[in-house]
C-alpha cells in the first residue's frame, strides 16, 4: 500500500520503504502523538523517535521491525512525548538521545545530549540533528536524506501542516522557532522534503513554503 502518513490512536501502522531505510509511523494516546520507527534495511538496526505513551504498543511496533532498538530519540521535553520513555528505555536498553537544553527536564537523563549539526549513525545510515529552539529550548528534529536525494525530517512539535509549533506558553518564542525553522529547514532542504510531525498528518516543504510570510505576519 502507498504511504500516506495518516494514523489514528490504536489504529494500524503506516509504512514507507526507501532504498536504505524503512519508516513506520503509529499514533498513541488521546493527544494523537506520533511515534516513528526507523529501520536500516542493510543491518536491521532500529531507532525510535518519541516514546510518547503506551510502552506495550511501542514494543509491538519495534517487533514489526527487527524486534530491538539500538537508539531512542526524544524530540523535546513536553510530557505527552515522554510518558513511556522510562519504560521503553529500561525494556530495550537502547542508547537515549535528546537536545542538550531539554535533557535535564526528561524523566530519563539521556545518554547523549544532542547539539545542532550532530549526526546519529543508524546501521549504514546517517541521520542529521537539527536544533529548533522556541517550542522548547532544546527541541530537535531528525533528518534523513535517501540515496535518491529526497529528504525526510521528523520535526516533533516544531513544524506541522499549516505552521510552526505552539509558542503561546511561558518561555516559548515564536521569533526563535520561526527563525530556526526557516533558516535550518526551509533554506536548506528542497520542496520535496517530507515532514513527519509529532501529531497528526504529514506534509511537505513545497506545500508549506508559500505560507511562510503569512506565518510570520500572524505570529504563530
Amino acid at each position: 500500500m502507498t504511504y500516506v502518513g495518516e494514523v489514528t490512536p490504536g489504529g494500524p501502522t503506516d509504512l514507507r520503504e526507501t532504498d536504505a531505510l524503512t519508516i513506520r509511523k503509529m499514533s498513541v494516546s488521546d493527544m494523537h502523538n506520533n511515534v516513528y520507527l526507523l529501520t536500516c534495511t542493510a543491518t536491521g538496526d532500529q531507532l525510535l523517535i518519541d516514546a510518547a505513551d503506551d510502552a506495550d504498543r511501542i514494543q509491538a511496533l519495534i517487533d514489526e521491525g527487527t524486534g530491538a532498538i539500538q537508539h531512542l530519540v526524544t524530540t523535546h521535553q513536553h510530557f505527552d512525548h515522554v510518558r513511556a520513555l522510562e519504560a521503553v528505555a529500561q525494556r530495550t536498553g537502547a542508547t537515549t538521545y535528546a537536545g542538550e537544553d531539554d535533557a535535564d527536564a526528561l524523566p530519563v537523563a539521556p545518554d547523549v545530549r544532542l547539539k545542532h549539526g550532530d549526526r546519529i549513525r543508524l546501521g549504514e545510515v546517517d541521520l542529521d540533528v537539527i536544533y529548533l529552539r522556541g517550542h522548547t529550548p532544546g527541541s530537535v528534529a531528525i533528518a534523513y536524506t535517501d540515496p535518491a536525494g529526497h529528504a525526510h525530517i521528523f520535526t516533533g512539535d516544531t513544524l506541522f501542516p499549516g505552521g510552526v509549533g505552539n509558542t503561546k506558553m511561558e518561555g516559548q518564542s515564536f521569533e526563535s522557532l520561526y527563525a530556526d525553522v526557516t533558516s535550518r529547514i526551509f533554506a536548506e532542504y528542497g520542496d520535496d522534503t517530507w515532514i513527519y510531525p509529532g501529531h497528526g498528518n504529514d506534509t511537505t516543504l513545497g506545500v508549506e513554503r508559500p505560507h511562510l510570510d503569512e506565518w510570520r505576519e500572524r505570529g504563530w
